[in-house]
């Protein structure tokens, strides 16, 4: 494969950058002379990069660990901070006290109505207190399951915050997640509490997230409270066990300190679909996902304190605790955007971003795929020149859309830091530096400290061009602390395909300038006359005849070549889907080969999506087969499969 087609470098770091930088400030706080050795070194001598990144961040330890990183137990189930004790909201919120920052913006939200609401770190610590001293009224504390089934509102930061503050263990849910997977998730981490609203609003309609709750208690035995926050004043049914938050945090306050726990104490967990069985229950620690995350965001990523950041996002995808544990870390301002990016108004986030001034953008590129198709001279109608820095995690870029983001809203002044990691990792493997000249779509370093590598079916790194497992060489502070309740499955998952080598699930490959690329999930691959192709080789030039919105390529069986490709695309409005179908499989063989003729061009509405808009590729080809689609738990738009079933291979 030619990674360097039609892939130039478009960007370039100037001085700023190599001597300004939060990775430069970080190289010199190291004493390495270039990235490169920080790279390498990083990589071979983790304790001494991991010790650099909690000294240059600051992070607290109310009892220092005695040990930094202890694998005698195994690789695989690595500690961190032996000995040492801490709290997320000690480094959070703690920390902000008796300093200029404690009276500095910490949440400015607005709904989809426009309202709008500021919040200071005074005000959110106040509230957090409050809250947390409610919990402990109720009998909770150290170590008992949490649920947090709320929109983005400030009162679910309030709410993970005051979760973590008592030591207990956060599970954020998605807000359109229906009483199945809810059931699921808290019935998993045994769930002695949720914290909901009454009701929220997506798109303009009034969604009863209550009633929700109560739908899924009954299958929820160790469910004792439901703590409702009146967002919308409406009147829910009410059952034993329900509290108003309100009315909870009206009684005179009782013991609000922060819970002091060992550092590798569960804080948080958060589920990731498996592609058979249950949701994965993956665990982060107090210190874990700290170090990582915090390097990822503040060193990498260039988040600084005085940094406005918006990422649009939900509190079941991992996005929505990190952008509250970083923003509050730095002590920088959240902007907070309830609701949809392109709702009410089209251009929504481009108009926040003018409105508060954003600094700092998250980005899915699904959403420039949406600007691109829909209204790509959305974002000129808006001044977006406030913005410094733009990161892009979710979903691989197709060319288009990474070049119409780079152009429209970056300018081709501001880099786009890809980055990819995933809910196990705690933060990413992949990701782009400041320091590094850029391609459009690529990630131009592994991260440090990942030692990530490229490897065979039988953990042989592969050379440059060829197409390999995403892997890790060595334990990370951020992945996940197993698999809740399910060791084994821990091990069965990430660490036995290779002995003690993590195997992600990504196809991978790196070009000859040191670029690395993601090529979808191996679960996905295709083999097709005896090569494993990744579906993004073949979405990526059906995607380019721009008569397409969205694509999956599947492969199913084929007695002559291993397996046949088949593509589902959603076609734009008022094609000729005969006349799309012959040239969308004409596209295919011109740049892939007469191997690669699809078998079939399928046309749907809509393709099965998780709620962080990344297709379900494997729900695709098992509905189109007639096979078990495995955990369904995190699909958006249910609705997609009955039309994938009304199609026909």
């Amino acid at each position: 494969m030619d990674f360097e087609q039609g892939s130039e470098i478009v960007w370039r770091p100037g001085m700023v950058e190599r001597d300004y930088s939060q990775i430069a400030r970080f190289m010199r706080h190291c004493q390495v002379p270039d990235y490169d050795t920080l790279l390498r070194r990083a990589d071979s001598e983790a304790e001494w990069f991991w010790q650099h990144v909690i000294d240059f961040l600051g992070i607290r330890f109310a009892v220092p660990y005695h040990q930094l990183i202890d694998s005698a137990r195994a690789p695989q189930w690595s500690d961190y901070c032996v000995g040492g004790e801490t709290n997320i909201v000690a480094n959070c919120l703690d920390c902000h006290r008796d300093t200029a920052t404690y009276d500095q913006i910490y949440i400015q939200h607005e709904r989809e109505s426009g309202e709008q609401r500021a919040l200071t770190y005074r005000q959110v610590d106040a509230e957090v207190g409050r809250l947390a001293a409610a919990l402990h009224a109720l009998g909770l504390g150290a170590g008992d399951g949490i649920g947090i089934y709320m929109p983005m509102i400030p009162e679910v930061a309030i709410a993970f915050l005051a979760i973590v503050k008592i030591g207990a263990i956060a599970i954020p849910l998605f807000s359109g997640f229906g009483p199945e997977p809810i059931a699921i998730r808290l019935n998993d981490g045994g769930a002695r509490a949720v914290l909901t609203v009454d009701a929220a609003v997506r798109r303009g309609v009034p969604i009863a997230l209550k009633s929700v709750i109560d739908a899924a208690r009954e299958r929820i035995p160790s469910l004792e409270h439901v703590i409702v926050f009146r967002n919308l004043d409406t009147a829910p049914a009410w059952q034993d066990g329900d509290h108003w938050w309100h009315e909870l945090l009206a009684a005179p306050a009782l013991d609000s300190h922060t819970a002091i726990v060992a550092a590798q104490a569960p804080m948080m967990l958060v589920y990731t679909s498996g592609t058979t069985g249950l949701p994965k229950g993956t665990v982060q620690s107090h210190c874990g996902l700290l170090m990582k995350i915090l390097f990822d965001m503040c060193v990498s990523g260039e988040f600084t304190a005085s940094d406005r950041m918006l990422w649009m996002s939900d509190m079941g995808w991992v996005v929505g605790p990190i952008q509250i544990i970083v923003s509050a870390f730095r002590g920088a301002t959240l902007v907070m955007g309830e609701g949809a990016f392109n709702f009410p108004q089209p251009g929504r986030i481009w108009r926040l971003i003018e409105q508060q001034g954003v600094t700092w953008l998250g980005l899915a590129p699904t959403i420039a795929r949406h600007y691109l198709l829909t209204a790509p001279e959305a974002a000129r109608a808006y001044d977006l020149s406030s913005l410094r820095t733009i990161l892009s995690t979710g979903e691989p870029w197709t060319p288009d859309a990474w070049q119409w983001l780079f152009t429209e809203v970056g300018k081709r002044r501001l880099p786009i830091l890809n980055y990819s990691g995933g809910t196990e990792i705690g933060g990413g493997i992949l990701g782009c530096t400041v320091v590094r000249p850029l391609k459009p779509c690529c990630f131009n370093t592994a991260l440090p400290g990942m030692s990530a590598d490229i490897v065979d079916g039988e953990g042989r790194s592969v050379p440059v061009g060829e197409v390999g497992e995403l892997a890790l060489r060595h334990h990370s502070p951020g992945l996940t602390r197993g698999l809740w309740r399910d060791p084994q499955r821990y091990l069965d998952s990430y660490w036995n395909t290779v002995p003690d080598v993590w195997i992600h699930g990504d196809w991978a490959a790196r070009d000859a300038d040191g670029m690395w690329y993601l090529l979808g999930r191996s679960d996905d691959t295709l083999k097709i006359s005896g090569k494993r192709t990744g579906p993004a080789e073949i979405e990526g030039p059906l995607l380019a005849t721009a008569k397409i919105s969205e694509v999956a390529v599947i492969g199913i069986p084929d007695d002559s070549q291993g397996s046949a490709v088949v593509c589902v695309c959603v076609a734009l409005p008022n094609m000729d889907l005969s006349a799309l179908r012959d040239e969308l499989t004409a596209v295919v063989v011109q740049a892939m080969g007469k191997a690669y003729r699809p078998r079939n061009v399928l046309f749907v509405a809509d393709l099965p999506k998780t709620r962080t808009l990344k297709i379900m590729r494997r729900v695709v080809k098992a509905v189109l087969l007639g096979t078990e689609p495995g955990d369904l738990s995190s699909l958006a738009n249910p609705e997609s499969l009955d039309a994938l079933r009304a199609v026909h291979l």
